[in-house]
């Protein structure tokens, strides 16, 4: 199974993901879309598949989206793709993919369902909160 993590190594979030999916066995491909960036194509693929519009995955905290006006609900899906081209941080993330599809993994504990196994438990995020018990049964 490949899986593919579009990641940001400074959001915990992220970090809580990619280990999660290294926990599982996995070897992810993981694109640092922030050095990378996206394409047009890229993101209205993903989007479709997760079922995402460009409003529903565009950061609102931490991110230039209110400094670029990008909250006001009259912009349109064509400006906020526009944008998220020329600013990369402005797409939400960790957006996964893998054969069992793909998704925004927020919370992080969302990712379990795009993988073929389990982490062996007991497993935590960063912060501490319990993911998986020692029996290795999910806690979400």
């Amino acid at each position: 199974m490949t899986v593919v993590i579009h990641h940001n190594p400074a959001c915990g979030t992220s970090r809580n993901v990619l280990a999660i999916i290294e926990a599982a066995g996995e070897t992810p491909v993981v694109i640092d879309y922030l050095e990378a960036g996206w394409t047009r194509p890229q993101l209205l693929a993903l989007f479709a598949a997760a079922g995402l519009t460009p409003r529903s995955a565009l950061r609102t905290t931490k991110s230039p989206a209110e400094e670029l006006g990008l909250l006001d609900p009259s912009v349109s899906d064509d400006a906020l793709l526009d944008a998220m081209l020329e600013h990369p941080v402005l797409v939400n993330r960790p957006i996964v993919c893998s054969p069992k599809g793909v998704r925004l993994c927020r919370p992080s504990e969302a990712v379990l369902d795009l993988l073929d196994h389990l982490p062996p438990g007991p497993m935590a995020k960063e912060d501490g909160t319990p993911l998986i018990d020692a029996e290795g049964n999910r806690l979400d």
